[in-house]
């Protein structure tokens, strides 16, 4: 059994938690504590885990009494006076079960117990619980998709800043951790994972090389439980990086990351105090800490997400710019399609850039490619391919950027997706705006077929629908008066 059946089986579990009340938003949370258990057994990693709440004890037991057994277990896996784990801590913190059928978590239970396990062993507990939480982003009715990045997107944008042995990476955004998750994979790829490393280097990769933070707290239980399952004991906070709380995390050789897009509720701004720029656009502010958090040696490096907002904001949007273009070598923009997030109508970009080291006139020339116009559609029934990024990364010339005159040739180059375009005349730019756009969308239509505008259109129309549903969810119970 694969662990894309495996996957399967464990989302058809969704359906009994469904019918307890469960909504989708909960689905990974609740599987994930009882999923905890059986993997530490799966691993022989079950030594911090208090005995009489071992797995074997837990699937031994049923009907009312397990239900009452299960509960105290959250209450007490996530008491540090009782188990002394901080990872079995952050998992199980203020856990509770909406699980309220007896007879319902006992099937849960006694499924995962039949599972495959050997298969799933072999095929990588890490990568089996990344396909439960890419499954769970793929389905419209979680909700979770506008917060899980494609995974396609993140290995390139991994493959693109290439971490080494040795580098302190980081995300400030953390989500499910799947960023750091890639960027360790990308070098256990490359050093027959870690077996060729020293002792001192091995260690430093465990437990060092990879840290984030994430503000939401289910979120965070996810991120650890993912850290976990691919042999990752980096430091991993709960809070909001845009806080004091954020502050230690300076001096980084590589960030990767897609923050969150919005404003702080009612207008707040940030309240680290060692931002620059004051301004309450969250996307802004963490552009300011990354590359504030890279190392001053001219080649600590970043690829972050971005919408659209963050290339032509005025005020306060400038001026960050303008502050990352001196200290950073902002060398590259790629311009990412529609439709490859499931939040519709978010236009987005990836900036590569490198920190210098020195604060002034890093960036000399900032090259863009628009994977934006002219493109197939992209959606949940076309999602985005590695070979959809196989141009890009030919011209982007990881290896040797200075190469990339080679590839300005508008006759090999016939789309001109790839232009260069140097500080000053972006400095000329309204704004010194970097929303540079000049491919034309006159012959879109005529690149595609009627199956792809019908799947647009459909794509377009469940959108607006999903919207329309969320707004008269928001506006249930508001009395009418209340808007005269």
């Amino acid at each position: 059994m694969t662990n894309q059946e495996i996957v399967q089986k464990l989302w058809n579990e969704c359906n009994v938690l469904r019918d307890d009340g469960v909504s989708y938003q909960d689905y990974i949370t609740e599987l994930t504590y009882i999923l905890f258990l059986k993997m530490s057994k799966e691993q022989e990693e079950e030594q911090d885990i208090p005995e009489k709440y071992r797995w074997d004890n837990l699937v031994s037991k049923e009907g009312l009494e397990l239900s009452n057994f299960y509960r105290q277990l959250l209450l007490d896996l996530g008491n540090p006076e009782i188990v002394k784990s901080k990872r079995i801590n952050a998992i199980y913190q203020n856990a509770s079960s909406s699980i309220d059928e007896p007879a319902n978590l006992e099937k849960i239970i006694k499924d995962i117990d039949a599972l495959d396990w050997f298969s799933a062993r072999k095929e990588g507990l890490g990568d089996l619980y990344e396909g439960l939480m890419e499954k769970n982003a793929n389905e419209v009715k979680s909700g979770a998709g506008q917060y899980f990045t494609p995974r396609v997107l993140i290995n390139m944008m991994v493959r693109m800043t290439q971490p080494k042995i040795g580098d302190r990476c980081n995300d400030p955004a953390a989500g499910t951790f799947g960023f750091m998750v890639a960027a360790d994979q990308y070098l256990k790829d490359k050093y027959d994972d870690y077996s060729s490393l020293n002792e001192e280097q091995y260690d430093f990769q465990v437990n060092e090389a990879f840290s984030g933070m994430e503000l939401v707290p289910n979120t965070h239980r996810l991120a650890v439980m993912n850290e976990y399952l691919h042999g990752i004991n980096g430091r991993l906070g709960q809070g909001d990086s845009l806080s004091a709380n954020g502050k230690w995390m300076k001096n980084f050789d590589v960030v990767l990351t897609n923050p969150p897009f919005g404003t702080k509720k009612g207008g707040e701004r940030a309240t680290r105090d060692d931002l620059t720029f004051e301004t309450s656009n969250k996307q802004l502010n963490f552009l300011q800490i990354i590359y504030n958090s890279l190392k001053k040696d001219g080649k600590a490096r970043a690829a972050v997400v971005v919408p659209d907002n963050v290339l032509f904001a005025d005020k306060v949007g400038e001026e960050i710019r303008k502050d990352l273009m001196n200290k950073c070598n902002l060398h590259t923009i790629l311009r990412l399609p529609t439709g490859i997030f499931y939040a519709q109508g978010v236009q987005t970009n990836v900036l590569f850039f490198t920190r210098g080291e020195s604060d002034k006139d890093n960036t000399k020339d900032v090259w863009i490619y628009d994977m934006r116009h002219q493109m197939r559609s992209f959606g949940k029934r076309n999602p985005l391919n590695k070979k959809d990024f196989a141009d890009f990364e030919k011209v982007f010339c990881v290896d040797d950027r200075s190469k990339r005159k080679e590839t300005w040739d508008k006759e090999k180059n016939p789309n001109g997706r790839w232009r260069k375009f140097t500080i000053d005349e972006i400095k000329k730019r309204p704004n010194t705006s970097l929303d540079i756009s000049w491919m034309s969308d006159e012959e879109e239509h005529e690149t595609k077929s009627l199956k792809e505008i019908l799947s647009d259109m459909n794509e377009k129309s469940k959108a607006i629908s999903e919207a329309i549903a969320e707004l008269n969810k928001a506006l249930e119970g508001i009395d009418d008066s209340e808007d005269e």
